[in-house]
């Protein structure tokens, strides 16, 4: 059940993109009175699954879902219809209309994308509102457990106080990515503060060990299940450890250390139970254990019990517009420095490209409308941004040659467009078998 939620997910993600994308394309086309054969979602190679002709475009659902295409009557696309380009230019081709008119018809694709982003922000906002847990009410610092941001400097407990110069004023989703793309950043510990210089190459550290967030807020040490064969019987589910051996353990972190001091030994345990502290002997195993399965606690109830502080902003419609727009702007500009990364060997980061699996593994196996519009609107930004690339077969290659045509009054020839289109074509199977390329690697190595 699991993978069905987390692949239906991925194929009503993606299916919207590539749809939206397309009808980027389409309505400007239409409009300009161009003539459109086939609009697709996913290609049909050979044979299509379902199909249906109306007007003069077929419309159709195609078997091999590695995007999806319009088909423009007198266009130098993947189709490679040298046959249609062979003979004389017709007033509802492509290349019979005016440059300005096929730029926008080529650009109208990413447009769509950004717009839909920015769209899907702002109802997010609208939905939402923010919740987050104010920086200074980090009263303890940040969980840090990911062995790259340990080499680099960090250690549990630290306070981020800002990133490349731009203070943290919250603690949210986005600050593992705004880390990952640090130059430099200023912490806190015990009172003091101190920059870390972040490793040219620390994504292609990250890449080499087991997935697990940079930084992560500290929680407390809450009894799960506690099975029949447990010599800790004395404790119950949903107990809160709250010292060990005389020492706090208001952490899970701060426990985990102290029953590694504690091997083979029988300690004596301060419980929160039923909001009431009691006293209980835990007995620790030679591998530093108790024997039981872990639990955990929602925000609400860590807020309740004093460990943190959670603040939600409201917005109205009208608020929630500008608070959409920057947030979009934001993922914009940050994704736009991911791709510089990944285009400067020196950083490795290239190493972290992946495939479609990259992308499903990215949707949770539980449905959450939240999550799935916050990844959908991120793949949109995404899509729109690899789009724009000046790659002949993308649309930016397309733009490009046309801002050429525009600029110089010299439209290119249609052999050179076929040998640019054929080039182009060649360097996105090599970028596609390379991103597939490091998925299967990944999966065989672990990683």
């Amino acid at each position: 059940m699991d993978i069905f939620i987390k692949l239906s997910q991925f194929l009503l993600s993606l299916s919207l993109l590539i749809i939206l994308h397309e009808l980027g394309h389409f309505i400007p086309a239409k409009l300009f009175k161009t003539r459109v054969e086939k609009f697709y979602l996913f290609f049909d190679v050979k044979y299509s699954l379902l199909k249906k002709k109306i007007g003069d475009t077929e419309y159709g659902i195609g078997w091999l879902p590695l995007g999806g295409y319009v088909k423009i009557s007198g266009m130098i696309d993947e189709s490679m219809d040298k046959e249609q380009m062979a003979l004389p230019p017709q007033p509802w081709e492509f290349r019979s209309k005016p440059a300005y008119q096929r730029l926008i018809i080529m650009l109208g694709g990413v447009t769509v994308n950004f717009i839909l982003a920015f769209i899907i922000y702002i109802g997010m906002a609208f939905a939402y509102g923010d919740i987050y847990i104010a920086n200074e009410d980090m009263k303890d610092g940040l969980l840090i457990e990911n062995k790259a941001m340990q080499k680099a400097g960090f250690k549990t407990g630290d306070h981020i106080v800002s990133v490349d110069g731009e203070k943290i004023v919250k603690f949210d989703n986005d600050i593992n990515m705004k880390v990952v793309m640090a130059k430099e950043v200023l912490i806190e510990r015990n009172g003091t503060q101190q920059a870390i210089k972040m490793p040219i190459d620390f994504v292609d550290q990250l890449s080499k060990q087991e997935k697990e967030p940079l930084v992560s807020i500290r929680m407390p040490f809450v009894v799960g299940a506690v099975s029949d064969g447990s010599k800790n019987t004395a404790l119950q589910p949903k107990d809160v450890v709250l010292a060990l051996n005389g020492q706090p353990a208001k952490y899970f972190d701060q426990a985990k250390a102290i029953l590694e001091k504690n091997k083979n030994k029988t300690i004596p345990a301060t419980i929160l139970r039923d909001q009431k502290e009691i006293q209980v002997p835990v007995i620790v195993s030679n591998d530093g254990k108790l024997g039981i399965g872990v639990g955990g606690l929602s925000m609400s109830n860590l807020e309740k019990l004093g460990y943190y502080k959670i603040s939600k902003q409201e917005f109205s419609l009208l608020e929630s517009i500008p608070v959409g727009i920057t947030k979009g702007k934001d993922q914009l500009i940050g994704y736009g420095k991911q791709l510089k990364m990944i285009f400067s060997p020196s950083t490795g980061a290239y190493k972290q490209v992946g495939g479609f699996k990259a992308i499903f593994d990215i949707f949770p196996n539980t449905w959450s409308w939240e999550t799935f519009w916050t990844i959908t609107a991120l793949l949109s930004i995404m899509l729109g941004v690899m789009n724009l690339l000046p790659i002949p077969a993308l649309d930016g290659g397309h733009v490009m040659f046309l801002l050429y045509e525009i600029i110089s009054g010299k439209k290119p020839s249609d052999k050179f467009l076929e040998n640019a289109q054929m080039v182009g074509f060649v360097l996105l199977i090599t970028l596609l078998l390379f991103a597939n390329g490091n998925d299967i690697y990944k999966a065989i190595v672990g990683r």
